[in-house]
């Protein structure tokens, strides 16, 4: 297929307002697909790369060869085999190598390919083409029940294999797709609420477990052999030794269990977030030992001895996790239906450095890949009043709209304004629409991206946490940075300083 009818299709999606309109789109390309190109069209119409991240940002993109005339002769796997390349290339001369393959490739694509290219490689895809519509468009396009879809791609971890199996094998090929030990799968995610009340109007009575802020972790046995991955299915099972070693002394033949790896301080204080993520980097792979060692704790059982329990009880399988795992070794949880008794577990929680608390439903599956109702997370969040500095454009259903605002703490001793970093997050259209007519009357120049603007509109954010940031001046960016509302009652005198914002990572590290 060629690479053009992918970017088409996304246009086409992108430009549809119904659900079902996206569904139809989606599966008439998906219909005419080869096998071998369905995983990476799948991937491409969700708007993701099948490599993940190949290590392409903005100034990558400023050099580019002419875009080629039409017709397009790009196929799909042309693509992604460009990308592998690009990816791969390490070592000496590798930034030459990346940008005579990038200039290849673009020289290669016509304006619209390079137009929904560029997206991909800057993960800015958003057409509404989530898995939920992708699951439904796989299941049109193959014939098959949505429900089958999913329960594969719940065990399978990626949704480009189980489509393949789907459009090419039918019902049969997505019965093949079965809980197997030593392959990961999808983890269970998490809705949010605002508080235990709201948590607790949902579920109750409920199991409130502490969250930690560590790195999400799936750990598999079968005898002697221990595999550990993370969140996004990688393997990382040479990285963490004292992980590996921890599960192996455990009594069972056959294990699954799900849980967090956290490096946390002699007083049993989380480390920084960064510092236990900088164990699964590729610096720290090579001695493991000599970094600083992380300490897992479980929290789910999913198989044990020969038995798949996904589909049991939350309560059942937290029994078969008590009695395999120790204590010291599992997340610390209470079973309460009452909502103040939950509210000093989470206050206990804060107080330990830890994010916040989980509140899950006693009697519900493990519904992997899936951010199912029966398990809620309840947070503090901090908020800052910043400075918008840019806007960049947005796609998509928000295209012709200033979406991605670039945010600003005041530097009282420099002057001026210090960029944090980026969101797109919590605007409603009627925001979108009154802050693009407002900034566009602050602009001061632009990009071919972003729209600069004079520092004059304040922005309140709510964020989850602060991180070390080489990307940003300040050497400091925020966590899951969301929108609350605009200040119009704040000038940019009055937003929060670089040195506030400093003192709350460094108070989240102690």
């Amino acid at each position: 297929m060629l690479f053009a009818e992918i970017a088409g299709t996304s246009a086409d999606v992108g430009g549809a307002a119904s659900r079902l309109t996206k569904v139809e789109r989606l599966a008439g390309c998906l219909r005419r697909v080869r096998p071998r190109e369905v995983p990476v069209a799948v991937a491409y119409l969700s708007g993701e790369l099948p490599q993940g991240s190949v290590g392409v940002g903005w100034a990558s993109l400023r050099e580019l060869p002419a875009p080629a005339p039409p017709p397009p002769t790009l196929h799909v796997l042309d693509v992604d085999a460009a990308l592998h390349r690009i990816a791969a290339a390490t070592g000496p001369g590798s930034q030459a190598i990346r940008r005579r393959a990038l200039a290849e490739l673009f020289g290669a694509a016509t304006e619209p390919e390079r137009r929904f290219l560029t997206g991909l490689l800057m993960g800015e895809i958003r057409q509404g083409a989530l898995e939920g519509v992708m699951i439904e468009s796989v299941a049109k396009a193959a014939g098959v029940p949505a429900g089958d879809v999913r329960r594969a791609l719940m065990v399978a971890g990626s949704l480009g294999p189980v489509a393949a199996a789907a459009l090419t094998e039918g019902p049969a090929g997505l019965a093949d797709f079965r809980l197997t030990v030593l392959r990961p799968f999808q983890p269970m995610l998490a809705q949010s609420a605002p508080d235990v009340p709201a948590a607790f109007a949902r579920i109750r009575p409920a199991a409130v477990e502490w969250k930690l802020d560590g790195a999400r972790i799936q750990v598999h046995r079968l005898g002697g052999v221990v595999r550990v991955f993370t969140r996004n299915l990688a393997d990382v099972t040479d990285r963490v030794p004292e992980i590996v070693e921890g599960v192996q002394a455990l009594g069972s033949e056959a294990l699954v269990l799900d849980g967090e790896a956290i490096a946390l301080r002699a007083d049993g204080r989380p480390l920084p977030f960064q510092t236990t993520m900088s164990r699964f980097g590729t610096r720290t792979a090579v001695e493991p030992r000599r970094a600083v060692s992380l300490s897992p704790f479980f929290f789910d059982c999913l198989h044990l001895d020969g038995e798949d329990l996904l589909d049991l009880p939350a309560a059942a399988r937290s029994e078969a996790l008590m009695g395999r795992v120790p204590e010291h070794l599992r997340v610390r949880r209470i079973v309460t239906g009452d909502p103040h008794e939950a509210e000093g577990f989470l206050e206990d929680a804060l107080g330990r450095g830890h994010e916040g608390v989980m509140v899950k439903a006693l009697d519900a599956p493990y519904e992997a890949g899936r951010r199912g109702a029966s398990w809620i997370k309840v947070k503090r969040a901090h908020t800052l009043d910043l400075v918008v500095l840019a806007a960049e454009w947005g796609h998509g259903r928000r295209r012709g709209w200033l979406s991605n605002l670039h945010l600003g703490a005041r530097d009282p001793e420099r002057g001026g304004f210090v960029m944090l970093g980026k969101t797109f997050k919590g605007m409603t259209d009627q925001m979108l629409a009154w802050q693009t007519e407002r900034l566009l009357e602050l602009e001061v120049s632009r990009d071919a991206y972003a729209v600069h603007v004079r520092p004059e509109l304040v922005v309140e954010v709510a964020f989850d946490g602060v991180q070390a940031s080489p990307r940003y001046p300040g050497g400091v960016t925020l966590r899951f940075a969301r929108v609350k509302g605009y200040r119009p009652d704040k000038g940019p005198d009055e937003v929060d300083t670089i040195e506030a914002v400093r003192a709350i990572h460094e108070g989240g590290n102690r």
